[in-house]
């Protein structure tokens, strides 16, 4: 099922949105993903269509729904040192 969510994707594209400060990433996300499902083809068409360096677009399309985890292992090992 995940490998079919391109949804999770969003907070990454979001976050490299950010940082290459392109305006509104939030609203431009929601407008893809918002009460609709997308696909692998819809997500590739909307980071090609950004201004972004092609090495971030590179990164972005690399991505995968299954194996993205976001700052979860940075979270863990964070943790980890105070336990």
């Amino acid at each position: 099922d995940l490998d079919n969510a391109w949804e999770v994707l969003a907070e990454a594209i979001q976050t490299v949105m950010r940082v290459h400060e392109l305006p509104h990433p939030y609203e431009q996300l929601k407008t893809l993903t918002r009460g609709q499902t997308i696909d692998q083809a819809a997500v590739h068409a909307f980071i090609e269509g950004l201004e972004l360096p092609a090495h971030a677009k590179e990164s972005l399309m690399a991505l995968r729904p299954a194996t993205y985890t976001g700052l979860a292992q940075e979270f863990a090992e964070a943790i980890r040192k105070h336990v």
